[in-house]
């Protein structure tokens, strides 16, 4: 599996990358969003709601598991981080195959109830602002995905 890379120097940046991903996304595109606190994961699915049509405020899942947005395309936005020691299905497949995008925080612990295809992103801490971003596609959707992506933003 290729991995793609790129450095955002600041939040703005990285609202602004994920915004233009958030264009090119589809429904049933998921994204797992990993990083430690205060990485910028709400920062990204910001800027991926923006890129979705989505005008609401975004703000982390953090003590309802899942929020709903709708724009062109509809956003779920999961943070399973309370899930840790749940082994309850919770129709999350209700998501991962509708008619949204959803992105997974904390996504290790759900791994089994995962769909192979995905798209995983780490987001690590550089700098005091920066950040690097590792895309990392599971699957023939994803890997063209980040092609067109990296091929319409090469370098950033």
């Amino acid at each position: 599996m290729k991995a793609y890379e790129l450095i955002s120097n600041n939040p703005e940046e990285t609202w602004e990358i994920a915004r233009r991903l958030g264009k090119l996304l589809k429904p049933e595109d998921l994204l797992l969003l990993e990083g430690d606190l205060g990485a910028g994961k709400t920062t990204f699915t910001k800027g991926l709601a923006s890129g979705l049509g989505i005008e609401r405020n975004v703000n982390s899942p953090t003590f309802t598991i899942i929020k709903e947005y709708h724009g062109r395309i509809p956003l779920y936005h999961m943070d399973v981080y309370r899930l840790e020691d749940s082994f309850e299905d919770l129709g999350f497949d209700e998501y991962f195959y509708g008619d949204g995008v959803t992105v997974v925080e904390w996504a290790q612990f759900i791994e089994d109830q995962l769909p192979p295809d995905r798209l995983a992103i780490d987001i690590f801490h550089e700098a005091e602002n920066q950040r690097r971003i590792v895309f990392k596609p599971f699957g023939t959707r994803y890997e063209a995905l980040c092609e067109e992506f990296f091929d319409e933003n090469p370098g950033n």
